[in-house]
């Protein structure tokens, strides 16, 4: 099993070589927090995250 990895542009994580949202190959496996977004039209915390889209989101990368 790989470890997860967030992308460091758009915060997604993914497991594989590059990241599938915006295909950039800058990643690291250091994060802090993840955010599982499902509906992001009624969330509260998308906008402030500036998050348009579902999936899973590191909070922080390094």
């Amino acid at each position: 099993m790989t470890k997860p990895k967030a992308c460091k542009i758009c915060n997604t994580i993914y497991e594989g070589d590059k990241c599938p949202r915006c295909e950039s190959k800058e990643a690291t496996d250091n994060f802090k927090g993840r955010i599982v977004l499902l509906n992001p039209e009624k969330s509260e915390i998308a906008p402030k995250l500036k998050l348009k889209d579902k999936g899973n989101f590191a909070i922080k990368t390094r």
